[in-house]
């Protein structure tokens, strides 16, 4: 049998995620850490944090990648939270290559029903984060990259489109300031597959590689595979003749 070597094309950088223990955070920090990345996870629940470091820790001994994982628990709606997540980051690996922030908190019902408290909540988790984040990179780590996840485009609603003109002109606007930022729409919400989401994963890998580091203010739209199940639903709970279709 020919012998499979691992996937170093990441080895070396260290990468921090947010969102990291669920949804396409949690795919994206897998699939870096399978090219050899160190990867920071970070979220808001420390035991799927742990978890899920635990789990790539695994995969990645049993391919030899020698991609590793960190949790550390943050709420990066919070400036100083995530100031402390960068420090701490800092910290352990002496440098931050770059951060893939998760940006698409979605809605509960529809833009005519939805409260202040819920629309003030979305701009929050998506805009006010992203900002945060790329003014903490800009003031003291403008050589670290930024890669952000907007709202998916199978979200309509009208409370959609000013979140993501604003985290156009976001990384529009970072790359006048010689930031490396780039933000992918993905067509569709995560599903519970990680094969499902394996689209944007790449492409999230595809930016991070060092070759490619003169990309920068580039909104790019990623098509998705349809989900074989319901969006939300168990598929261990489907019938098999559902799961085929």
């Amino acid at each position: 049998m020919p012998i499979i070597q691992p996937d170093t094309r990441l080895q070396g950088q260290v990468i921090a995620v947010t969102g990291a223990d669920q949804g396409y955070g949690r795919t994206i920090s897998a699939a870096l850490a399978r090219a050899g990345a160190d990867v920071v996870l970070i979220g808001g629940n420390s035991e799927t944090l742990a978890a899920h470091a635990s789990s790539i820790e695994t995969a990645s001994a049993r391919s030899g990648s020698g991609g590793s994982a960190i949790p550390i628990k943050a709420d990066v709606d919070v400036p100083l939270d995530w100031r402390s997540a960068q420090n701490r980051v800092l910290e352990i690996f002496g440098v931050l290559h770059g951060v893939v922030h998760l940006a698409d908190k979605r809605a509960k019902g529809s833009f005519a029903t939805l409260s202040e408290g819920e629309w003030t909540e979305l701009f929050n988790c998506n805009v006010k984060s992203s900002v945060s984040i790329t003014q903490a990179v800009r003031r003291s780590l403008p050589q670290t990259w930024l890669t952000l996840i907007g709202p998916h485009l199978d979200e309509q609603g009208l409370h959609v489109w000013p979140q993501r003109g604003a985290l156009r002109g976001l990384v529009e606007g970072a790359s006048i300031e010689e930031l490396r930022a780039n933000l992918l729409l993905p067509a569709r919400a995560s599903g519970s597959e990680e094969a499902a989401d394996r689209p944007l994963a790449e492409a999230v890998l595809t930016l991070a590689l060092p070759a490619l580091r003169h990309l920068r203010g580039n909104v790019m739209e990623v098509p998705m595979p349809p989900l074989p199940y319901p969006r939300g639903s168990d598929p261990n709970a489907l019938p098999a003749a559902l799961l085929e279709r």
